[in-house]
């Protein structure tokens, strides 16, 4: 009849249709997402918790995020007539203090440090630092002279000194060469007379950013979760590699302009085998992002600045650091509220729970779906009837779809490898335990006929009964990748599944609205469901 043959669908889509997936993934992800802000994390988009599990490559900016982007005068050089009291004397002059410009600050701070005498000097005009010209200016007056000192990137201030001889100029590079391989910048300093552009080269400071504390061990850490660093710096290549070698990314560091001319595969091949790339800029950072995609890679990255964006939203978790601009921060997936790397290692962590959490609500919703339809469809060709009523359906939906939610929750190991869905292994496996189950469900069905000599009806409460005992015994085994006993369950899960039990037994016992059983039936049920779940594990 038509009613038979709606009520046979309706059951396998009932059976079939994972009608929790959508609010079991939300909620995964929010107690993935409220685990992290209570570390310091803020997720703005929340499938990134699921992405991150994934990650196997992190790109990180150096600045202030695997240094400490405190920068400090670690020494001075003069060079012709000059003293090195001279060069920090015109370097602070030549910089201002209300700017807030880190550089100026670290030269006027080294300046009070070092009790350099400013007796009779007045900084008349400022001119700030122009990335076109990468230097700063100032007018300066002293006994009613005036003059100019110019400070900023050795190569545009060496330029700019036209008298500077072969050799003064070959030391002038040594010195920059010698404070690079120690993982300083270099400013130079120079000056000339007011209204002229005959400037003298009076020095080099060597600017320090040294790495943070805990760099390197967080950079093991991420090593032992299988992830590897790549660092990603705007300073020269000699800066970049002192700091990555110093907290272990290593040394094979690479200038950005390597890649140009290569072909796309070659590209990739030269990304694979560095550890780094020096004087890069934020489109180079897309560029990078994008072929190690291109190579099989899901990829996380560090960013601070607007330019950063559109490598935060190509990556598959973009990380805006502490201090980043508000820009950078709506184009990330997750938004660190402190310094360093740490916050980086409880992203991956928590995201690799979140993903074992979703991993057991799969594996155990596939095992249903095979147990269900090979049972129904056996029992159709034996009894020519569904071996479950609409309503017994029904009531299995609430027992084991909203019940399982509380997999959300449950305490779980993150893994010290990346994870990715293996759509095939999860199906095998899933198929492998379906099978099972549903032979005990037959086995059941035959003790029911055999030796309860149940009528129809109350052998569809049977087969009801032991598909609930089943899915709750089944989130036991399929929670722990080890024997079940190998971790204790959250207690919200075990509370629910309890209470779950409990319930249906009390309704096979004494259901006013569908056919009963006796309490000694109800109970062998349970016991056969414990046994087997035993046996499979």
């Amino acid at each position: 009849s038509i009613l038979s043959i709606m009520s046979f669908i309706v059951t396998f889509l009932i059976g079939a249709i994972p009608v929790a997936l959508p609010a079991v993934m939300t909620i995964v992800q929010a107690v993935g997402a409220l685990d992290l802000s209570k570390k310091g994390v803020l997720v703005t988009r929340l499938d990134s918790i699921e992405d991150a599990a994934s990650i196997d490559i992190f790109c990180f900016d150096k600045t202030g995020t695997i240094t400490q982007n405190k920068l400090s005068v670690a020494e001075s050089r003069a060079f012709e007539k000059y003293k090195n009291e001279d060069v920090v004397r015109m370097a602070a002059l030549s910089s201002k203090e209300e700017g807030m410009d880190a550089i100026d600050l670290a030269i006027i701070n080294y300046s009070k440090s070092e009790n350099i005498n400013f007796d009779g000097y007045k900084q008349i005009s400022y001119t700030p630092f122009n990335p076109s010209d990468k230097k700063t200016e100032a007018v300066v007056e002293k006994d009613n002279n005036k003059f100019r000192i110019i400070k900023g990137a050795a190569q545009m201030i060496t330029s700019l000194c036209k008298d500077l001889d072969k050799k003064t100029l070959e030391d002038i590079n040594n010195v920059i060469d010698g404070f690079s391989k120690k993982g300083s910048r270099t400013i130079a300093v120079a000056e000339a007379e007011y209204g002229s552009d005959d400037f003298k080269f009076v020095g080099l400071l060597a600017l320090a950013d040294p790495p943070r504390s805990d760099s390197k061990a967080m950079i093991e850490k991420l090593k032992k979760l299988g992830i590897r660093s790549i660092m990603l710096t705007g300073d020269s290549k000699a800066i970049a590699q002192e700091i990555a070698s110093n907290v272990g990314i290593g040394k094979r560091i690479r200038k950005v302009n390597e890649l140009d001319g290569l072909s796309h595969d070659e590209q990739i091949k030269l990304i694979n085998k560095s550890d780094g790339f020096a004087e890069v800029y934020p489109e180079d950072k897309y560029k990078i992002v994008k072929l190690l995609q291109d190579s099989g890679h899901m990829v996380g990255m560090t960013g601070d600045g607007v330019n950063d964006s559109p490598a935060l939203k190509q990556a598959e978790l973009g990380t805006a650091v502490s201090a980043a601009t508000d820009v950078a921060k709506a184009s990330s997936s997750i938004i660190l509220t402190k310094p360093g790397l740490q916050e980086v290692i409880d992203s991956v962590k928590v995201s690799r729970q979140t993903y074992q959490r979703m991993l057991t609500w799969v594996i155990n919703k596939i095992t249903k779906v095979v147990e269900v339809v090979a049972l129904f469809t056996v029992g159709f060709f034996i009894f020519h009837d569904i071996l479950i009523s609409l309503l017994g359906m029904s009531l299995l939906i609430f027992a084991n779809d909203f019940a399982t939610m509380t997999i959300a929750t449950d305490n779980v190991r993150s893994t010290d490898e990346p994870n990715e869905w293996n759509i095939k292994n999860i199906t095998f496996s899933s198929l492998a335990l379906g099978v099972l189950f549903a032979m005990e469900d037959l086995f059941v069905v035959f003790i029911g006929v055999r030796y309860f000599k149940l009528d129809f009806n109350k052998l569809q409460t049977l087969v009801m009964l032991s598909l609930v005992f089943n899915t709750q015994f089944r989130i036991l085994i399929v929670r722990e990748r080890k024997h079940f006993w190998s971790s204790v369950p959250n207690k919200n899960l075990l509370i629910v599944s309890i209470t779950t039990i409990i319930g249906f037994i009390l309704l096979g016992i004494f259901a006013a609205f569908m056919p009963v059983l006796l309490p000694y039936q109800v109970f062998i049920l349970l016991g056969i469901a414990a046994i087997f779940m035993l046996s499979i594990d």
